[in-house]
């Protein structure tokens, strides 16, 4: 990764005076993002920029396109959620609003310095500079049905964002955690050996089953051209259309990375090299290992309602350096493995997503890790078949119902996909899967329901439905992807859900008030029956309360 270190230090020094006016990021699954998509759907359109394949959004585009349907909607045909929902997305991100902001202005500043704009704790907007600082709080607390202890959740932390002199942007943002989660996410961490999105932990205190831990991420942007920019930190990325991605999803724990993006005419196209951390185990204070992977995306509006794209990426391991040949941006993987000979997991996939009607989209990924065209039709249960499908819908304003959208979901993963004979190089990072958190060997349906009947009223209900193949003591039937796929019994015989199936129903119903702008007082239940077909079960009912404050929900959907 050093590599990529100097070349971005050469890049900040050499093309300053050709760099133009530059962005932060939306948080990972910030209240923006839904209404982003229904904006994209009442416009029955994919904007030039192509940010919704690619997230988090780039704050400065997503601007420009919400002005951009600010100007042609006819306001009074908006909902008056869709209009509370439109005045936070400028609140949100004030330093691109090139409108008027007297509505923005607090009537009552805290110490006339706190709160001078509604969504913005702490605030500097001069021509130089800008700063917005801002504290984070989550706190909640539940019961689950059968469980003596009372589970939890007590984060708190800071965020802040900025620019200068429209050359640098930056971001960084520290959370301190203290968790105790339902009996099913407390086994999750405990076989993971890794909090679920954060990674390394220690217990909290002498409280049972309960996680300490801090989640910091941070990133620098620049703009070399027009079209071109570079990001460097440490933070996630997602790339797709659904509730999961095939392909990179932000359900894991962040890692170091430089992403480049390229914006020109109707083609988006993302380079995004990573430095990921093998499976990991308690060995003290020696410095871990190191692996990387190097990821390309090209989408493409090839009408103005249908947008298509392409992606690569590689997995592998150096002996903790990096490998210069994928740092070429525009170069098939595949050849460069065969031209270095090298022993990496490559994968390969293909997405589309078509709006319809002003009303609806449709969406899916394809993911091929590798496949024998000879196997796939004469003997489909091989071993070799490894790929993935996704395919989803989502559709706002159900039935004529103004702000109720449905979402639905189906993700079907072959065995042994994303794994690969050299533990090293499987599609993994810090213990967990960088794509579905549920690996390979499954089937998945998710439903979700959002209703928005007024602004500041949100109610989200989701269910996932899934099985999906376990080993047995003596077989390795493709579901665990930290597994050589060398360990298999047999070259065939492997359909999804072969081994011992699990089946699972997480249901969630969440409900929210936004007292004011980004803090929501929320109340929650949630269900999730697991069953084995040996006979091992594993229920959970649950209610929670609580407060959160410029931050994302924590969500146990797995």
């Amino acid at each position: 990764m050093q590599i990529i270190k100097n070349v971005l230090k050469f890049l900040i020094f050499v093309l300053p005076l050709n760099i133009s006016a530059q962005s932060t990021y939306l948080p990972e699954r910030s209240k923006e993002y839904h209404f982003i998509d229904r904006m994209e759907i009442k416009n029955q359109h994919n904007t030039n920029l192509n940010y919704p394949i690619i997230k988090p959004y780039y704050r400065k585009y997503l601007l420009q396109e919400a002005s951009l349907f600010d100007s042609v909607s006819n306001r009074s045909s908006l909902s008056e959620s869709d209009k509370y929902n439109l005045l936070s997305l400028y609140l949100n991100n004030v330093e691109w609003y090139t409108g008027n902001h007297d509505s923005f202005l607090s009537k009552k500043p805290v110490l006339k310095t706190l709160y001078i704009d509604k969504a913005n704790f702490f605030e500097v907007n001069t021509k130089d500079f800008f700063l917005a600082i801002n504290p984070i709080l989550n706190l909640r607390i539940g019961k689950e049905r059968d469980n003596d202890n009372s589970i939890y959740l007590n984060s708190r932390g800071i965020t802040l964002r900025g620019r200068i002199a429209n050359k640098i942007g930056f971001s960084s943002t520290i959370i301190d955690n203290q968790e105790r989660g339902p009996i099913f996410f407390q086994q999750e961490v405990a076989d993971l050996r890794a909090v679920p999105g954060v990674g390394f932990y220690k217990a909290f205190k002498d409280k049972v089953n309960a996680q300490d831990y801090f989640d910091g991420r941070g990133y620098l942007t620049f703009n070399a051209t027009k079209y071109i920019d570079f990001q460097f930190g440490y933070d996630k990325n997602f790339i797709g259309n659904g509730y999961r991605s095939l392909f990179l999803s932000d359900w894991g724990s962040s890692y170091l990375f430089a992403k480049i993006n390229t914006r020109i005419w109707k083609f988006n196209y993302q380079n995004l090299f990573m430095e990921l951390m093998p499976k990991y185990r308690d060995i003290g204070n020696n410095l871990l290992r190191k692996k990387y992977a190097a990821m390309h995306h090209l989408s493409m509006n090839v009408t103005k309602s249908l947008n298509i794209g392409l992606f690569e990426g590689v997995m592998f391991g150096r002996s903790d350096h990096f490998e210069f040949q994928y740092l070429n941006p525009i170069i098939f993987y595949r050849h460069i493995e065969g031209t270095i000979g090298s022993p990496d997991n490559a994968v390969a996939g293909i997405d589309f997503k078509v709006n319809v009607k002003k009303r609806a989209q449709f969406y899916g990924q394809f993911l091929l890790d590798e496949f024998i065209l000879s196997k796939l039709k004469n003997d489909p249960s091989n071993w070799v078949n490894k790929f993935g499908i996704q395919l989803g819908a989502k559709y706002i304003d159900a039935f004529g119902v103004k702000n109720l959208d449905l979402q639905v979901e189906i993700n079907r993963v072959r065995p042994f996909t994303y794994s690969h004979f050299d533990t090293i190089n499987n599609y993994t990072h810090y213990n967990q899967p960088l794509a579905h958190p549920l690996g390979a060997n499954f089937q998945e349906w998710t439903g979700i329901v959002r209703y928005q009947p007024f602004p500041k009223w949100n109610f989200y209900f989701r269910s996932i439905y899934y099985y999906k193949g376990m080993d047995t003591a003596n077989a390795n039937f493709g579901g665990n992807i930290f597994k050589s796929y060398l360990t298999r019994l047999s070259e065939d015989g492997y359909e999804i859900g072969s081994g011992d199936k699990a089946t699972c129903l997480n249901t969630v119903l969440n409900v929210s008030y936004e007292f004011r702008q980004n803090l929501f007082f929320e109340l929650g239940l949630q269900n999730r029956n697991y069953n084995l077909a040996s006979g091992y079960k594993n229920n959970s009912t649950s209610f929670s309360a609580g407060i959160r404050l410029n931050i994302c929900k924590r969500e146990y959907d797995f």
